[in-house]
């Protein structure tokens, strides 16, 4: 987003003419700064085999989808939903990568019905893949590696005290399994968490999975999931993606070389893919003074951006309606019925009711993690590609907040 002509713009396209033509609160999604995004990944690594698998649970609207399928990457799904929105996006089953976790088995066998690829990450559900389908199907495994990455405790995924992946440490154990049940493993796992700032984490987490690797005869691939830090405000320290693609592009060479073949590295970007590319436009209700603050009141809260309250995130906030106003600060808080806090001790410009502003990096764990709370409809997506926008899911009514209820004649 641009401000030109003291107007807020994506691409062509006036923001606050989105406003008019679709309402708040909305989210609004720009296919070119997700294209930004992954061709800069694509870039770091030179030399290689690499794939780029989408992880839809970051956004899982289809259109989106349907864009990175246009991009040539495939997509990494956490449930068998997921993977139902992956095919009617039109990816091809073997396209798409399922790595769950804690799930009964009969969303496995569901995937491997589907013909999608499926990461086990526990030792009972490897046993039972094995029992199951002996070597007919492959397999990937997803490994703990007991590393401490990531930028908050609830998002971090590789650590011993992890409920994600098999320990390092059980490495002898599924060899065992592998041998008795004959399973053809033609794939490890490895992901720390997300937000992670040091390209060591990767390394460390690389020189871990490759030496486990030695001992599987047979790999086509490494997946190493994501994590990579992206920018919320001006001067954020975020991961080097050409460094680390330099250092890792070093290290699978000296793998391959070591293994005695070439395997694809695979990454599974979510939040660096589509963070950036979304804003989440509110309006000001109220603007309220008290003796130790003033309020900016929105027409939303943490049912719609539950990030804020939930992992203690910031997210930029501007005020589209009044770009050239004296600054002021502010909290900017929800409608819900509870402490919503979107963003404390703002510096805006100054904000009148009625006023537009847009919360920034929305594209990745927004509409994905909304609800409907305190019965509130979920609002609507527009897409902007090529600069033109397109809406992508239409706001809620009270039909769909009733949907499903059923309402007793007992009552009556």
């Amino acid at each position: 987003m641009i401000l030109k002509n003291d107007k807020y713009q994506i691409g062509e396209i006036d923001v606050l003419n989105l406003v008019e033509r679709y309402g708040t609160p909305l989210y609004v999604y720009d296919t070119s700064k997700m294209l930004v995004k992954l061709q800069l990944m694509q870039s770091a690594y030179q030399g290689i085999a690499i794939k780029i698998k989408y992880a839809v649970k970051a956004l899982s609207n289809i259109n989106v989808l349907q864009f990175f399928k246009q991009q040539g990457i495939g997509v990494d799904v956490v449930s068998i939903q997921e993977a139902y929105i992956a095919l009617k996006a039109g990816f091809a089953a073997t396209d798409i990568m399922f790595t769950p976790n804690c799930v009964g088995f009969d969303e496995i066998e569901k995937a491997v019905e589907l013909g999608i690829p499926v990461n086990v990450d526990n030792i009972a559900q490897l046993e039972e893949f094995g029992n199951t389908f002996a070597n007919t199907i492959p397999l990937c495994i997803r490994v703990n590696p007991h590393l401490n990455g990531g930028g908050n405790s609830k998002i971090q995924t590789g650590h011993i005290d992890s409920k994600f992946g098999i320990s390092i440490l059980q490495m002898r154990h599924v060899h065992r399994i592998i041998k008795a049940n004959n399973i053809n493993v033609h794939g490890l796992h490895v992901h720390t968490g997300s937000d992670i700032l040091d390209a060591n984490v990767f390394l460390k987490g690389a020189e871990i999975i490759f030496d486990a690797a030695q001992d599987f005869e047979d790999l086509h691939f490494i997946d190493f999931g994501s994590g990579f830090k992206v920018p919320y405000k001006k001067g954020d320290i975020v991961t080097d993606i050409a460094q680390l693609g330099k250092k890792m592009t070093e290290a699978v060479h000296a793998f391959n070389q070591q293994y005695g073949k070439e395997v694809e590295i695979w990454f599974e970007p979510g939040k660096f893919l589509v963070s950036e590319a979304g804003h989440f436009l509110v309006k000001a209700n109220i603007v309220k003074q008290t003796p130790a603050t003033t309020f900016v009141g929105v027409n939303s809260g943490l049912n719609h951006l539950i990030r804020p309250m939930m992992y203690g995130a910031y997210h930029h906030i501007i005020n589209l309606s009044n770009p050239n106003g004296q600054q002021r600060i502010y909290d900017v808080v929800g409608y819900i019925c509870e402490t919503d806090t979107l963003g404390a001790n703002r510096k805006l410009h100054e904000v009148r009711v009625g006023d537009i502003l847009s919360i920034e990096n929305a594209g990745a764990y927004c509409y994905s993690m909304a609800s409907t709370y305190n019965s509130r409809y979920r609002p609507a997506e527009v897409l902007i590609h090529q600069d033109k926008d397109y809406l992508i899911r239409e706001r809620d009514t009270m039909d769909e907040l009733l949907k499903g209820q059923i309402s007793l004649s007992i009552f009556d």
